[in-house]
């Protein structure tokens, strides 16, 4: 396509000196040109995958939601992640983009082509030429908020991920909406932002979000927040963080709450935990993610904890994948041996930590202490 060409050159020259550029993007179902912001992650690894996040009322929203992904990010809150905004400010656009028929509820002629201009120009165009995940975020705020919800209505949503913040309801979908999230049996997040100011459609979003809190769908991930002092210009800037936190939980490190709530109250095996957190990564967003230091100590402690050695073992085994140069693997192997009451192959396995490289806590004088005091129990 032509405009895709013209579009992969400009930003090809542009992304070497900078994260953010704006582009015309020519669009054949509109027959106009938009105004695209894009964000792209710094040092981009073509054998990663990145989450597309897809922000409508690009002039208000882009750089807030560039802001947010780049500190949850940088923090293990969340993957890096490419961020496209959409200008929809001049000329009023965003009424033309997300008009609806008051009748039916339905989007106007503009609004169906403004559907297809996403949907079958803009996010084909990004996943041919970027390392895009199958996860797929859309944001919106007011009427835009509820355009976005139109993608709820076919059979396969092309978005993983809804953040809605202050919708302007269409007619009848404080009902739609919950009954289309109750026909997915795809991972879906939900998360609704309001003020406490309360405007025409707060009655409406409030039974919306009470049918929707109704479902019984264990599919679905729905987030409720409202935030009291804010009006319907201010919450703009309240919620995208708490919603990133909320969609993104599961990608940050096992906290000091998890580890006591969580893990050691559960009864099953240690190591399920974290390797059910890691595949649930996979499952969900479409990509694995290299299993943190933090996590690996956090079941380590729980392992010896609650005395579950066969978990320890199967640690080992995992960090000696995950960190093979390190100590790790070889040092929690020896203290399963310790552990089985098997001396030979624990002095056998710290000896071979002791040659691995120091990690965190683990030092070599750890290892040659364990060494020393099996030599002197059992007499080696």
């Amino acid at each position: 396509m032509r405009h895709a060409s013209i579009i992969f050159t400009l930003l090809f020259s542009v992304i070497s000196y900078s994260q953010v550029t704006q582009e015309i993007f020519e669009s054949f179902k509109l027959q106009e040109r938009r105004d695209v912001h894009y964000y792209f992650p710094e040092n981009m690894d073509e054998n990663k995958k990145y989450p597309l996040i897809i922000v409508l009322d690009g002039e208000y929203l882009f750089e807030q939601v560039v802001a947010n992904s780049k500190f949850y990010s940088r923090f293990h809150g969340m993957p890096q992640s490419i961020v496209i905004g959409i200008n929809q400010s001049e000329n009023e656009l965003r009424y033309e983009d997300c008009a609806f028929d008051p009748e039916n509820g339905l989007p106007s002629e503009k609004g169906r082509k403004f559907y297809e201009f996403i949907g079958m120009e803009l996010i084909p165009y990004l996943d041919l030429n970027y390392s895009t995940a199958p996860f797929k975020m859309i944001i919106g705020y007011d009427i835009t908020a509820n355009f976005e919800n139109y993608w709820l209505f076919k059979d396969n949503s092309i978005f993983d991920a809804y953040i809605s913040i202050s919708p302007t309801l269409a007619p009848e979908m404080e009902t739609r909406v919950p009954m289309r999230l109750n026909t997915f049996e795809n991972q879906l997040f939900y998360q609704l932002i309001i003020e406490g100011e309360p405007n025409k459609d707060t009655q409406r979003i409030m039974q919306m979000n009470q049918s929707i809190k109704a479902l019984k769908k264990e599919s679905l991930h729905y987030f409720f927040d409202e935030y009291k002092n804010a009006d319907h210009i201010s919450i703009v800037t309240y919620g995208i963080g708490k919603a990133f936190d909320n969609i993104f939980g599961m990608f940050k490190p096992i906290s000091p709450k998890e580890y006591k709530t969580q893990i050691l109250t559960s009864e099953e095996p240690v190591f399920d935990y974290l390797q059910n957190k890691y595949q649930g990564i996979v499952d969900i967003f479409g990509f694995s993610k290299p299993v943190e230091l933090n996590d690996i100590m956090a079941i380590y402690a729980a392992s010896r904890k609650k005395e579950d050695f066969e978990s320890l073992k199967s640690l080992s085994d995992l960090c000696k994948k995950e960190y093979p140069e390190t100590m790790l693997g070889f040092y929690f192997e020896g203290e399963y041996y310790e552990q089985l009451g098997e001396p030979k192959k624990a002095l056998k396995t710290f000896e071979k930590a002791f040659q691995m490289e120091e990690i965190d806590f683990l030092t070599k004088e750890m290892a040659l202490e364990k060494m020393d005091a099996l030599k002197v129990d059992f007499g080696y």
